[in-house]
């Protein structure tokens, strides 16, 4: 028969009335492995679409409307949601609406890649219009009409998805922004179509081209030629590195003298005199005035007078119709100035 233990025995919980208590834990190290979740990127460099002149052949092409605005990111955090541009400033406050739709999104963490942009009378992207909603160029207003065209989805639940292929990716994207919404964040839909057939419809509807994205590629920062882009009109950047002043103009301003890069160095490309709206043109005057130089840029001979030339820190964006066979712009014009936040590229020629 078992004996009872002895009064001398030492008390399995100890007193009675003690609270059971464990012992302390050490903590955490932080060289040891994390959670299976995925730490949530501060930032992420966005895939940029390569130009191409005519659409890619092939099943594991998909195909998209080209928004003409503002790229930016939405990172829904615990801690709140910011939106942050393609040059990474935190531009959350000029965009209420899209904030405002991001908080309704029904996930916990999300980072969406997408174009802000502002709708014309037709439904078509309009650039100028975007940033006279911003205030132009280093303006500081808020833009309550735009609205964001989110066409991927890089991070989800806790999970980065930029090693997960497209399709994927995309399946997710159509589960949290559903197709024909009205909201402030909207889903850029993918067009069923034949690449050459999408672009002579969208160039008839005045749309600025089309993007082509390789189904099966993961998301890579850069332009490793993932993602295509193809024109319907040429659109690109210019630096400005002069103007002609003219008293019967918009702002003195009788043409713009622009450049792109070739080499490592800018060459003369050409001016552009039309595009310009009066109260742009006086507050681009106003910018280009504060940083003249007292020689140009770009080799230049050709023969205009009444020069002012200027550091080329200005990209503007430039509509035209291709090259002249001495490397001049044929038919352009103005849409206006990109802004440093988005990281603004000036054209390089081949």
């Amino acid at each position: 028969m078992t004996k009872p233990p002895s009064k001398s025995s030492k008390p399995l919980l100890g007193e009675a009335e003690a609270p059971i208590r464990s012992r302390p834990r050490k903590k955490r190290d932080p060289a040891q492995p994390q959670l299976t979740l995925d730490p949530m990127p501060a930032r992420i460099d966005p895939c940029l679409a390569l130009l191409k002149p005519k659409p890619p052949k092939g099943r594991q092409w998909a195909f998209e409307v080209k928004w003409d605005g503002y790229r930016l990111a939405v990172h829904i955090e615990p801690s709140g949601v910011r939106i942050v541009t393609r040059g990474g400033h935190d531009w959350t406050a000029r965009f209420p609406a899209i904030l405002a739709a991001a908080k309704r999104l029904p996930v916990a963490t999300a980072i969406l890649d997408g174009e802000a942009v502002v709708f014309d009378e037709q439904g078509r992207s309009d650039f100028g219009r975007l940033q006279q909603s911003l205030g132009g160029r280093g303006g500081n207003r808020v833009s309550r009409e735009a609205v964001m065209m989110a066409f991927d989805v890089l991070y989800f639940d806790g999970r980065d998805l930029t090693g997960t292929e497209l399709t994927a990716r995309r399946h997710l994207l159509e589960g949290l922004v559903p197709a024909g919404g009205e909201d402030a964040i909207r889903l850029s839909e993918e067009i069923e179509a034949d690449g050459d057939v999408l672009l002579l419809t969208a160039c008839e509807h005045g749309l600025e081209g089309i993007i082509a994205k390789d189904r099966n590629s993961t998301y890579r920062s850069g332009r490793g030629g993932e993602w295509l882009k193809i024109k319907c009109i040429q659109s690109d950047g210019f630096a400005i590195v002069g103007y002609q002043r003219s008293s019967a103009a918009f702002g003195n301003i009788g043409a713009l003298l622009l450049a792109a890069r070739k080499g490592g160095e800018l060459v003369y490309v050409g001016s552009v005199g039309t595009g310009f709206k009066a109260d742009e043109a006086m507050r681009l005057r106003a910018t280009m005035d504060k940083i003249k130089a007292t020689k140009p840029a770009v080799k230049y001979s050709g023969g205009r007078k009444n020069l002012i030339w200027i550091k080329p820190k200005l990209v503007a964006e430039i509509q035209y119709g291709g090259l002249t066979h001495d490397g001049k712009l044929r038919h352009p014009s103005y849409k206006g100035l990109r802004d440093a936040a988005d990281n603004a590229s000036v054209n390089e020629l081949e």
